[in-house]
């Protein structure tokens, strides 16, 4: 059985700030796609994707992180993504998304 993916926003003054737990895969992405496109279209901040509890990202889940930063990048924006695992970045690397995301540690 898939894992659930946990997820937690909080809105500061300049950015909004996402806590993401668990796996992100095509059985926990479709709540997550609807929260994270919804709080992409509804403000005009960075957004700023904590992956420190985030083990997993596969196909779709890189898919809906596209789809949000282009939705962000229409308001000239950016999503932030911190503290990714060495896997994970890895797979950003290896996909080029390295090059359209911000990834700091």
């Amino acid at each position: 059985m898939a894992e659930e993916l946990g997820y937690r926003e909080e809105h500061t003054g300049g950015s909004v700030d996402i806590y993401l737990a668990g796996e992100l895969d095509i059985y926990s992405s479709e709540g997550f796609k609807e929260k994270l496109y919804n709080t992409a279209d509804t403000t005009d901040v960075d957004l700023k994707i904590h992956c420190d509890n985030l083990r997993y990202i596969d196909s779709t889940g890189l898919g809906i992180f596209v789809g949000a930063l282009k939705r962000v990048k229409g308001k000239n924006k950016n999503i932030i993504l911190i503290n990714l695992k060495d896997n994970l970045k890895k797979l950003f690397i290896i996909t080029g998304l390295d090059k359209v995301f911000i990834i700091e540690e």
